[in-house]
């Protein structure tokens, strides 16, 4: 209770400040009704901050520059002021700036989640394509393994809010992130920094800009980050979560003409570090069998101290990426006519390897990871500047992709020993049960019914999945905008988007895990069936005397009822023990496909559409109303958890083609329809800004992709909503004073799945999503008598507590008489929910001269928490979880010229 009170209150005193800061706004519009609106800037220069004062933030997040106040869509923006100031290290942090965006990075340096509005998936599974797109120029990003990196020579980031189809060519369901970079100036300059902090971090970045010619510019941008892990392995002697990155991206500008310019962009980065740390937050039966066989070591952390940054791993895990890419965009001006094409080839070379079972056991040898991609994306828009009452954009993209993928992952050296405590403690041997057994006990028994000599054989060292998988996926898309302006201060919005996508998918997947491809239901049978032939005198290792008693005229009806019996009893547990074994085969046979019956191949389309009326109601503030509907093709699930659907099994295992041990599930999940209902407000008063929306956005189908302990469960869920309120604002009292404050309130749901991987879903709440996210942030800029300044900034970003883990209101906590055990239930729910408190800063002293000093620090309440948690592998009952980043800080020198 009193956690929930102390929730309670602190969203209280948000509140209570939005009102208060809202009244600021109100008395700032009144005392600024008579002075003109702020113009419009030209694009600052690379050594130059960009503004951030309400008209004069440019922005092209609907494909044309409009300021933010005019533009009648729910966007960020964050500048590259706010970027430099708030020490944003890469494009995880922002959601430290945008509450409506969060952004966890999970099982290596390749993969990281975004979600907007509570809305988002993607990562860990390279054949599931992210439901919030992220552009970079233009440019679309196709999977996470090539979103993370350090921020080049950004210039702003947009995050836009609710579907976006109707302009941007792929995938933008949830929404949408947009990185702006400096294109190259004509006049020489640039800027250098370099940064270190604690845990050994030193950062140097730079650029430089400059002329070539009168028509001709270029710039180069470079960085390199490193960083001492914060989690020190006591199993291996590494450091976890440290950082070893760097980049380097070139532009060059062709303006021959005032109507062209030809912009050419080649980038590389590559990332070679030790992450992602995973502690065990609650353990189970199997941990007490690893700390058996690794006594008298400390091998596996205590989940009381899951925030110590001390795990235990019997090796380091290796994190090798390269991302690299070209891209060319072509802009002619042809009258009133615009026509843009963007052309872009994108490589990413991803391999990783973890110790899997996140002990200092060797359990599992190695998860070993090679994914290689390889996209080409090109679009052609056309927009008009008419004069007239009408405008458009029209415009077609083309996306090819080809994913490829091997996954290798085997038992190790300490499997065996642990899977026989594991099976002696199910089978009862502490009680010493007629039925207790062992690994060599099962070997002998079952080599008698297979007729195979089984020993020495389970869960031997380097048995496992040797994985591949690949997808090539082609899609197009039409769209076009129309702006009508049916009065003076009212415009009519009308978009379409129609797109066709194609997936072909194959795999080529084997096991050699020789327990794991035991048929315990057909060797149960097999059992009853010799069970009951001694009973009667035959032996059932004579198969003449086996034949005679099936086919003689008195035993053939005997013989028959004893199959019959040996049948029913076979997927019988309390029958056939054999089946209590089953949680113990980990890498089954896989069913490879296409096959006979599957054909590896998804193809569907879609036709979505923006209807909005924006009224210019004064000069400072503009309303807009908006309809619009979203889509995300279907997605393909390339883990070893794809698995034929229920009506496909049942035609394979008719066929006879079915793989021993076979259960059904997904092969891919199908598309995502996304809609939205939006009204927003947006005033500017000079100095103070607002922007308001409320909302209520659903995704029918919405792609589940949830982490099983051995791969990942593809689902779509019935329907998720969320209703949603969203309010950004800025005030300043003084010309040195700044004052910020965005809110995020969602009310999000599941209003139907039923086939989740943890049973029915539906009307509980999403995982993951808080009900409430603010940032208050406040800048003083005080210039000195010398023409220096002193700039001071901080931000506060809150979380309200939220649940880790889905489906928490459907667990059920049992006494062992069967009744409900309410204590253990709450004790889940405050477990596996968390508040975020995070509070940033930083102080810079600034030169006329061009050179600035920052002290700076980010999480200074050292608030920790877990990103997300997921079921051990090969640690039925046992959950692990990422743990976020500790207190940083550090000094930086900047230098611009």
């Amino acid at each position: 209770m009193k956690s929930n009170f102390a929730g309670r209150t602190g969203q209280a005193a948000l509140l209570a400040s939005a009102c208060g800061l809202a009244l600021a706004f109100s008395s700032a519009a009144r005392a600024q009704d008579s002075a003109p609106a702020a113009e419009e800037q030209a694009q600052p220069a690379a050594d130059i901050p960009e503004a951030v004062d309400g008209n004069e933030i440019i922005v092209t997040a609907t494909k044309r520059e409009q300021t933010l106040q005019d533009i009648p869509v729910a966007v960020s923006v964050t500048s590259a002021e706010t970027i430099e100031r708030a020490q944003i290290r890469d494009i995880k942090d922002l959601s430290s700036l945008v509450p409506s965006l969060r952004v966890n990075q999970l099982q290596s340096s390749a993969n990281t989640n975004f979600y907007i509005r509570g809305f988002g998936n993607g990562a860990n599974n390279a054949g599931i394509e992210p439901s919030v797109g992220l552009f970079v120029d233009g440019v679309y990003r196709s999977r996470s393994a090539s979103m993370i990196a350090d921020l080049p020579d950004v210039q702003r980031v947009e995050v836009l809010k609710g579907p976006q189809s109707t302009l941007f060519g792929k995938n933008a369901s949830a929404g949408v992130i947009s990185l702006v970079t400096r294109k190259p100036q004509f006049e020489f300059g640039g800027n250098v920094e370099a940064s270190y902090g604690n845990f050994d971090a030193l950062v140097l970045k730079g650029v430089i800009t400059g002329p070539i010619s009168e028509s001709i510019a270029a710039s180069i941008a470079g960085g390199y980050n490193r960083r001492d892990g914060f989690v020190e392995d006591l199993g291996t002697g590494e450091q976890e979560n440290e950082r070893n990155r760097w980049f380097v991206r070139g532009q060059i500008l062709l303006e021959p003409t005032t109507a062209l310019s030809v912009r050419l962009i080649g980038d590389y980065s590559k990332i070679d570090e030790n992450c992602c740390a995973v502690v065990n937050i609650r353990q189970a039966a199997p941990s007490a069998a690893i700390k058996a066989i690794g006594a008298p070591n400390t091998v596996i952390n205590d989940p009381a101290n899951k925030f110590g940054d001390v795990i235990y791993n019997n090796i380091a895990s290796t994190n090798n990426i390269e991302n690299w890419g070209l891209s060319g965009q072509i802009d002619y001006e042809l009258g009133p006519i615009t026509l843009t094409s963007i052309t872009a080839y994108r490589r990413t070379n991803a391999v990783t390897d973890q110790d899997s079972d996140f002990t200092a056991v060797d359990l599992l040898g190695k998860n070993f990871q090679n994914l290689r991609l390889k996209t080409f994306t090109q679009e052609f828009r056309a927009a008009t500047n008419w004069d007239g009452p009408v405008n458009a954009l029209l415009g077609a993209f083309y996306f090819n992709e080809k994913v490829d993928q091997q996954n290798d992952i085997s038992w190790g050296t300490r499997a065996r020993p642990y899977a026989n405590l594991l099976i002696q403690g199910a089978s009862g041997c502490r009680v010493a049960a007629p039925t207790c057994t062992s690994v060599p006990a099962l070997e002998a028994q079952l080599s008698q019914l297979t007729g195979r000599n089984l020993t020495g054989t389970f869960f031997g060292p380097g048995q496992g999945l040797k994985e591949q998988y690949a997808l090539k996926n082609e899609a197009y898309s039409f769209f076009g905008q129309v702006d009508f302006k049916i009065a003076d201060r009212l415009t009519l919005t009308g978009g379409l988007n129609y797109t066709h996508d194609s997936k072909d998918y194959s795999t080529n997947t084997t096991s050699n895990d020789v327990f794991a491809g035991l048929d315990f239901i057909a060797l149960g049978r097999a059992g009853g069936i010799a069970q009951g032939l001694a009973g009667f005198g035959v032996n059932p290792g004579n198969p003449a005397a086996v034949q005679a008693f099936a086919t003689g005229a008195a035993t053939a009806p005997i013989f028959q009822a004893i199959v019959a019996g040996a049948t029913a009893a076979s997927t019988n547990p309390a029958l056939n023990p054999l089946l209590g074994l089953t949680p113990f085969q980990f890498f089954p046979p896989f069913q490879n496909v296409p096959n006979a019956v599957e054909s590896g191949n998804i193809s569907d389309g879609d036709i979505s559409y923006t209807a909005r009326l924006a009224w210019e109601a004064t000069d400072t503030v503009n309303v807009y109303a908006a309809y619009s509907t979203g889509y995300k093709a279907a997605s393909v699930n390339l883990s070893r958890d794809s698995r034929p659907t229920a009506a496909d099994l049942v035609q394979l295992r008719a066929r006879g083609l079915a793989v021993s041990n076979l259960s059904s599930g997904s092969r891919f999940a199908a598309p995502e329809d996304s809609t939205l209902y939006e009204f927003g407000l947006k005033g500017n008063w000079g100095v103070a800004s607002a922007n308001f929306a409320v909302f209520k956005q659903s995704i029918k189908g919405f792609q589940s992709n949830i982490f099983t302990g051995t791969g990942f469960f593809l689902a779509n869920a019935g329907k998720q909503s969320v209703f949603g309120i969203e309010f950004d604002g800025a005030v300043h009292p003084t010309e040195e004073l700044t004052l910020s404050l965005a809110m995020t309130y969602l009310d999000p749901k599941y209003d139907s799945f039923q086939l989740s991987a943890f049973g029915d879903l539906s009307g509980s709440t999403p995982a993951g999503v808080s009900p409430l996210s603010t940032t208050m942030a406040f800048s003083y800029d005080q210039p000195l008598g010398n023409g220096d300044h002193l700039i001071l900034r901080a931000d506060y970003h809150y979380e309200a507590a939220f649940n880790l883990v889905e489906g928490l209101p459907n667990l059920i906590f049992r006494n062992p008489d069967g009744s409900r055990n309410v204590s253990a239930a709450l004790a889940a729910a405050r477990e596996f929910r968390q508040e975020i408190n995070d509070v940033n800063a930083s102080l810079t002293y600034a030169m006329e001269n061009g050179l600035s000093v920052s002290v700076w620090g980010r999480n200074l309440l050292d608030n920790r928490n877990l990103l997300q948690i997921f079921d051990s592998p090969a640690q039925q009952g046992s959950l692990s979880g990422y743990p976020n980043q500790p207190r940083t800080y550090g000094v930086s020198a900047r230098f611009n010229f």
